[in-house]
C-alpha cells in the first residue's frame, strides 16, 4: 500500500485542482480541448471518410466538419443535466441564430445594441432603479423595433426567422 490517500470521489479530485481564471476555463483551454477530441475523434471520422470512394472531395470536407460539430455538440449536452443542457441547447441555438443574422445582413447586432444602450448614462438618472428601468426600457425597444440594416426586420424577428430556417424554433 502507498502512502498516498486513494480519492473516495470524483469530487475529491476537483476539490485539489486549484482555481482557474474564468476566461482561461472557457477559452483558454480551447486549444487542448481540440487535441483532445482530435485523439478521440480523428482516426475514427479519417476511416469513415476513407470509405466514402464516390463522394467528391468538397462534400468530405463537409461531412468531416458536419460529423465533429455533431459530436462535439453531442459531448456538451451529455456534460449537463437534462434541464442544464436544454437551456444550454437554447442559448447555443439563439447564439447561432444571431450569428446568422450578422452573417446574412453583415451586422454586428450585439455591437450595433451595445453602441445604443452605452449612451444611456447613470448621471441622467435619480435612482439605481430608474436608470435599470430606462436601461431595460431602451433594450426592449431596440430588440423589437425594425432596423434598416436588418431589411425593417427587429433583431427579434430577424433572429426568430433564421430560428426558423434551420427548424430550431420549436
Amino acid at each position: 500500500m502507498t502512502d498516498k490517500k486513494e480519492k473516495d470521489t470524483i469530487n475529491d479530485v476537483f476539490d485539489e485542482v486549484p482555481e482557474i481564471p474564468v476566461e482561461e476555463q472557457l477559452w483558454g483551454k480551447n486549444p487542448k480541448r481540440t487535441q483532445l477530441l482530435r485523439d478521440l475523434w480523428f482516426d475514427s471520422v479519417k476511416t469513415q471518410i476513407d470509405e466514402e470512394k464516390d463522394m467528391p472531395e468538397d462534400a468530405k470536407r463537409e461531412l468531416i466538419f458536419m460529423m465533429a460539430v455533431h459530436s462535439t455538440l453531442d459531448l456538451v449536452f451529455e456534460s449537463l443535466p437534462d434541464e442544464d443542457a436544454a437551456d444550454l441547447s437554447y442559448c447555443v441555438d439563439h447564439m447561432m441564430a444571431l450569428s446568422a443574422v450578422n452573417q446574412r445582413y453583415g451586422v454586428d447586432i450585439l455591437e450595433t445594441n451595445y453602441g445604443v444602450v452605452s449612451k444611456i448614462k447613470r448621471d441622467d438618472y435619480g435612482t439605481d432603479e430608474e436608470f435599470e428601468a430606462a436601461l431595460l426600457e431602451k433594450e426592449e425597444k431596440w430588440w423589437t423595433s425594425g432596423k434598416q440594416q436588418l431589411g425593417g426586420r427587429s433583431p427579434n424577428d430577424a433572429i426568430a426567422e433564421a430560428l426558423s430556417r434551420y427548424g430550431l424554433n420549436r
